[in-house]
């Protein structure tokens, strides 16, 4: 389940027009959130509550193993539609397969004119958290430079982190105290971003690149005289079709390079991503509703495919995630190092529950049909059901994810909304271990509201 402060953050980009998918770092998200899921640790509770559209705040307690807790505090310059916990989707709130729209030019804000004076602003966004009683505190600043150029500060402040490598030796869960800033340009086709830290004096560059067309508001054409709607969804991989049988993507492709002048160390990484076509969850706030309707129902499965190799390390991972159905995806990953020659094979699952929704057999009296019978002139029956398929699609409840590797860990996690909270229900056990076979157990319930 997404944090507070994450939904909100997630909210911004969306409302300013900002694509955070198209980054290097989110290149695996479609498979991460299946394998990777997080699962809670002890008992931990959340309030949060929206006073009004600009500022919002955040309370957080963990029960179990141990007692503390966290103040948040979020301010942004732009209204946000913050929903409550009891009326937001469930898909909204958690991290999840899907197939991410096609990467576009992101747009700036409208002009606005008082007195022949431009008087809007740059969008920004505030947050800060202190963790209680370690008396940490982070910090992060996001504001938008130009409709292509984003900066980023985030700050972590630890007093703990004065006591030196003698805590960390230790094992201690020590954070350092840090500041990172980072520049994002995004043009659409290529994403560029620049991150340097003040720890280790981290000079970093990740790029992104999607071969194909890009989407434009140009692609959506009404042909007046025919009547008919042309999208690009249509045919989007460089004006080519694919092979006979085989599935229809388009590729996005990415490398990475860091380098500390404190540690005189160095890192670099590659990888490259394939998604099918059309996407499974078309940009709906971009695309006129006119046009919607015409958009191609996806006849192919949504597919994400992802390889990442790092040579220094030698690492090597391959994944492949697709939804089978409508509530069921499947995932399977293998990595592999060519140095030590370890190796590890992951598969997870996430099926979606949903609430039944039968339909009333006798929706309306006055619809009737007439059937002669032989013991009256007329015998009065209810029409059926205009749609009975749909008798069993009801609202989403929730989703169930599963994890097992062969590392012998299995990780079982429930998601989803009761009442007017949101609660994540998590184990992972270790099925070779007789002494221990729960490795750990956690609850989450989260609530928050905007009245």
């Amino acid at each position: 389940m997404y944090p507070f402060a994450s939904y909100v953050l997630r909210s911004y980009y969306q409302s300013t027009g900002w694509n955070e998918d198209n980054l290097y770092a989110n290149l695996t998200r479609s498979s991460n959130a299946i394998l990777d899921f997080t699962v809670p640790r002890g008992l931990h509770f959340s309030i949060s509550k929206s006073p009004n559209p600009l500022f919002k705040t955040s309370y957080s307690m963990n029960a179990l193993p141990s007692l503390n807790g966290s103040i948040g505090y979020i301010f942004t310059s732009c209204d946000l539609d913050i929903k409550n916990s009891y009326d937001v989707r469930v898909k909204d709130m958690i991290d999840r397969f899907k197939v991410y729209d096609q990467p576009r030019r992101p747009e700036g804000k409208e002009e606005e004119w008082l007195a022949g004076e431009r008087v809007n602003t740059r969008d920004y966004l505030l947050y800060g958290r202190l963790y209680i009683p370690t008396g940490r505190l982070d910090a992060l600043y996001s504001t938008r430079l130009s409709p292509t150029l984003q900066a980023m500060v985030a700050a972590i402040s630890d007093p703990r982190s004065s006591l030196g490598a003698n805590e960390r030796s230790r094992g201690g869960n020590i954070a350092s105290s840090n500041v990172m800033f980072s520049l994002q340009h995004d043009t659409g086709k290529w994403c560029t971003e620049y991150t340097w830290s003040a720890e280790d004096g981290m000079w970093g560059v990740r790029c992104l690149h999607n071969f194909g067309k890009l989407w434009t508001p140009g692609n959506v054409s009404d042909d007046s005289h025919s009547g008919s709607s042309k999208t690009s969804w249509e045919k989007r991989v460089d004006e080519e079709d694919a092979m006979e049988g085989g599935l229809k993507g388009r590729i996005s492709a990415g490398a990475e390079f860091y380098l500390s002048a404190k540690e005189k160390s160095a890192g670099v990484s590659a990888g490259i991503r394939f998604t099918t076509l059309p996407d499974a969850t078309p940009p709906s706030h971009q695309v006129p509703s006119s046009s919607t309707s015409h958009i191609p129902s996806p006849s192919q499965p949504p597919t994400t495919i992802t390889a990442l190799f790092n040579p220094m390390l030698g690492h090597i991972s391959g994944a492949y995630a697709a939804r089978v159905s409508r509530d069921l995806s499947l995932c399977s990953r293998f990595d592999f190092n060519v140095y030590s020659y370890e190796s590890e094979w992951t598969m997870g699952a996430e099926w979606w529950t949903r609430r039944s929704k039968t339909k009333n057999m006798f929706p309306n009296p006055e619809e009737t049909l007439e059937v002669p019978s032989t013991s009256s002139p007329l015998i009065a029956l209810p029409s059926p059901p205009p749609d009975v398929s749909n008798a069993n699609d009801g609202e989403i409840q929730g989703v169930v994810k599963a994890r097992v590797s062969t590392t012998t860990d299995v990780s079982l996690m429930w998601e989803g909304r009761i009442r007017n909270l949101l609660v994540s229900l998590g184990v992972v056990s270790n099925l070779s271990s007789r002494a221990k076979p729960i490795k750990a157990i956690g609850l989450e319930l989260s609530y928050f509201s905007s009245e």
